[in-house]
């Protein structure tokens, strides 16, 4: 589990409040330490050149953790996009399936296209949900899959057209069990644990570079200490909210579902 289950709670918040409460986190904990540290730590008044070490060695550390944070979004990014791809691909191969069997002989067609609209209905009504709570929805749509899998075993194709039929529905319906599986697999995906701590550590020690600054003037200093405090939450945000694909405002949700199923399935 990479973030706490303590802090789960985060995800069921609107995105500016889950926004404000990460960069309020992040704006406390610096002036918190600046204020103890300009306090408590001695000072070397008398190196002219102090500020510029502490400037330069702030601005190397900026470069490095920046780009660490720009690689690791650029991940969850592809992974967030790959996840909502899955899903794109899943329904689209239901719609497809689902024109396909329109064309099959009765009974099998008013079977095969019930079970596509009770799978498609379920999907959106009790997957989706379980999703965003971190479950995993596999039963659910179980008994569908399998009499549609059972129906297209068993159709005897009267005639050739009917066996081209029956071969573009089993691909379809392979296509469409592939990305589901992919979807699955993904419900849980997330940041590994060494990642979180790579990310709020070097937030954390980024943050305290600015404690080390001298400053005739301590507004100022507190300004700019929670102007960067302010960016590296912002960055945490936005890490943290393409985490969970599933999770929280910011999701893949069932909107492909719902429109094949009011465009193309809907009594």
């Amino acid at each position: 589990m990479s973030i706490p289950l303590g802090f789960l709670w985060l995800y069921q918040l609107p995105n500016w409040l889950f926004c404000a409460v990460i960069v309020g986190a992040f704006i406390a904990f610096s002036l918190t330490g600046q204020l103890i540290v300009r306090r408590f730590l001695p000072r070397w008044y008398g190196d002219k050149d102090y500020n510029d070490i502490v400037g330069q060695f702030l601005s190397a550390s900026g470069v490095f953790f920046g780009i660490t944070l720009g690689l690791l979004s650029v991940g969850a990014w592809e992974n967030f996009t790959a996840v909502d791809d899955a899903v794109t691909a899943e329904a689209t191969a239901v719609s497809v399936l689902y024109r396909t069997v329109t064309n099959f002989p009765e009974p099998h067609r008013t079977v095969l296209t019930g079970q596509l609209r009770d799978y498609t209905r379920q999907e959106i009504d009790r997957s989706w949900p379980m999703q965003r709570a971190g479950e995993n929805p596999g039963v659910v749509g179980h008994g569908a899959l399998n009499t549609i899998s059972h129906y297209l075993s068993h159709v005897e194709p009267q005639s050739e057209g009917q066996k081209i039929l029956q071969g573009e529905a089993v691909h379809q319906f392979s296509n469409m069990i592939e990305s589901r599986r992919k979807r699955l697999a993904n419900v849980s995906t997330q940041l590994p644990p060494i990642v979180w701590i790579v990310v709020i550590g070097g937030s954390a020690l980024n943050l305290s570079l600015m404690w080390l600054f001298v400053v005739g003037n301590p507004r100022l200093h507190d300004l700019l200490t929670s102007i960067l405090a302010c960016l590296l939450g912002l960055l945490v945000f936005l890490l943290a909210v393409m985490d969970f694909p599933f999770r929280g405002e910011f999701s893949v949700g069932p909107e492909s579902f719902e429109l094949i199923y009011h465009q193309l399935m809907q009594p």
